[in-house]
């Protein structure tokens, strides 16, 4: 008896061991489907909230001003840049998941640079995770670099700066010109590491844009610093720009000059202001002149930060991917800035100034921006050549005679 009793006992046990591994395995299968259901229900859900939650950025048919207000470009626009850099942001579709495509990293890119959104905030606008938002931006921002390049390149002929120099003749009665020149400190969060190297503007960190613009406030070059343990002054000393002006490998005219304030040094190539204490009348009206045709660049850096708002907060990212966010606003400035300025830079956006009078009337950007901080000048007195005066006095002569217009003695005497 005892012997088939522990034989059903041992049939009633390897049933129930059975019946257990079928659960177990039953649940496993369950969880592993419930696994891939969830990203692809993950998917399912942006592809469906971003017509409804996003549906301002699915209004471009529908609400054209809206889809435009939140992108700060054009529907047109916006799909002429998509076709240009669509080839460089493309992935490729997984069994896992559908990627993201290329229109929306297109706009959630223009959607950041506008805003300066946090990342966690986009992914709850978009539906896109934070992790991704993070990765696609840099590449997006790579593409538009290089699809637009042609709008943001330094001139590299005789002819082409000949180009410049007219344009600044014409509109600012300014002759020679190759460019104003100037910088702008770009904040940033402080780095995970606390990088020294770092400037640190008002206890803040922040990296400085270096740039030279035209007669049009479109940039010509420019060039993102970090070496913070110089001042601001040695900032064009380490640059690119200097190093290429001394080697004479921009080819610039022969009577080239560019001008800049009192930050950097006069040389034969750079005009800065007289900064003594007491003006003759010849140097009044050339830090008149200088200063009239210089606006070009506080243009240029004003209306970047008034439509791209990601420079009035600090930047939340390192300092590769700043570089690439500064180097992508200031192409997609040059770009709007060729193709559509009446969009772009509107009806009094720019300082103007009246024809007759040569009165500057300020531009909005002044009102709606917060102004990027400019380089601090040394009150140091920087030593230059006999040359370098030679050349300022000279030009200071032509705009006292030959080379005067109607306004400015009105002008000097405001």
């Amino acid at each position: 008896m005892e012997s088939g009793n522990d034989s059903e006992f041992e049939e009633a046990f390897d049933e129930a061991v059975g019946e257990i591994v079928m659960i177990l395995s039953e649940e496993l299968r369950e969880i592993a489907n419930q696994d891939r259901v969830w990203v692809k229900d993950w998917a399912g859900r942006r592809d469906n909230a971003r017509a409804s939650t996003t549906s301002f950025l699915e209004q471009s048919t529908e609400d054209i001003p809206a889809y435009e207000k939140h992108l700060r470009i054009s529907t047109e626009q916006f799909n002429e840049l998509l076709n240009i850099i669509e080839p460089q942001i493309t992935k490729k579709d997984t069994i896992m998941r559908n990627a993201i495509t290329p229109k929306e990293k297109l706009e959630v890119t223009l959607r950041y640079l506008a805003t300066g959104d946090s990342f966690q905030f986009l992914a709850l606008l978009f539906c896109v995770s934070a992790a991704a938002i993070s990765k696609f931006i840099p590449e997006v921002l790579l593409a538009i670099i290089n699809g637009l390049q042609h709008y943001l390149k330094v001139p590299k002929t005789v002819d082409e700066w000949r180009q410049v120099q007219k344009s600044f003749e014409m509109t600012w009665n300014f002759p020679n010109c190759c460019g104003a020149l100037d910088g702008r400190h770009i904040a940033l969060r402080r780095p995970p590491d606390g990088r020294a190297e770092l400037f640190k503007y008002r206890g803040r960190y922040s990296v400085v844009l270096l740039a030279l613009v035209d007669a049009d406030s479109k940039f010509l070059y420019v060039e993102v610093d970090t070496n913070g343990r110089a001042d601001d002054m040695c900032v064009f000393r380490s640059s690119s720009l200097k190093t290429a002006i001394k080697n004479n490998s921009l080819n610039l005219p022969p009577d080239h000059v560019i001008i800049a304030d009192n930050t950097f040094p006069l040389t034969t190539s750079i005009m800065k202001p007289f900064s003594k204490r007491d003006f003759s009348a010849v140097e009044r009206i050339f830090n008149y002149r200088l200063s009239r045709a210089r606006r070009v660049v506080d243009n240029a850096f004003g209306i970047l930060a008034a439509r791209f708002e990601v420079f009035r907060k600090e930047i939340e990212l390192d300092v590769s991917t700043t570089d690439l966010i500064v180097r992508a606003a200031c192409t997609i400035h040059n770009w709007l800035c060729t193709v559509s300025p009446e969009t772009y830079l509107g009806k009094g956006w720019a300082d103007f100034e009246d024809a007759e009078t040569g009165e500057i009337h300020p531009g909005l950007w002044r009102e709606t921006a917060v102004e990027l901080p400019p380089l601090r000048t040394s009150r140091a007195v920087c030593p230059y050549t006999k040359e370098a005066a030679k050349k300022r006095n000279s030009i200071a002569t032509y705009f006292s005679e030959e080379g005067q217009v109607p306004f400015q003695m009105r002008a000097i005497e405001m």
